[in-house]
């Protein structure tokens, strides 16, 4: 097993479940998506390192997802728990996994750290926004199955 790097990492208490109206059970209701459902789809993200998700370690905050439904654009900016954290393109490649897989193909998703919150934030943006660079880690067997864990059930 690999030493960790964060070993105690400061945990959240998680924002509570949003209630769920008429409107957004009824499929017949036409409803853009706002910032609080792309958090709801990407919130229970597992950490690779710690038995914590991703909204518990504030990796992931509301306030950092942008949603344009007109230009069909979802941006996500992750804050990684300290600021050498060898995990942040891992985390950036299962929060893009997950929004790619739950959103409809017209969505063009950007997932980048935020600014001045990693010491090589400009390498792993340029990784996350690199779409060969993207295909060819998600062609990588062994790293998508550590993705599909992070973006599992939550370990709790």
């Amino acid at each position: 097993m690999t030493e960790l790097e964060n070993i105690n990492p400061n945990v959240y208490k998680k924002c509570e479940d949003r209630k769920l109206t008429k409107d957004d059970e009824d499929e017949d209701v036409v409803d853009p998506f706002d910032e609080r459902e792309i958090f709801d789809l990407i919130r229970n993200i597992n950490d690779p390192e710690h038995p914590l998700t991703l909204e518990e370690l504030h990796v992931l905050e509301q306030s950092l997802i942008t949603v344009n439904n007109d230009k069909n654009t979802v941006s996500i900016l992750f804050t990684p728990t300290i600021p050498h954290c060898s995990m942040a393109t891992l985390i950036g490649l299962s929060i893009r996994v997950k929004l790619l897989r739950a959103l409809p193909p017209r969505f063009k998703v950007s997932v980048e750290i935020n600014p001045g919150t990693h010491a090589s934030e400009h390498s792993v943006n340029k990784q996350l926004t690199d779409k060969e660079r993207v295909a060819a880690a998600l062609e990588n067997t062994h790293l998508m199955e550590v993705i599909n864990q992070c973006i599992g059930t939550p370990l709790k």
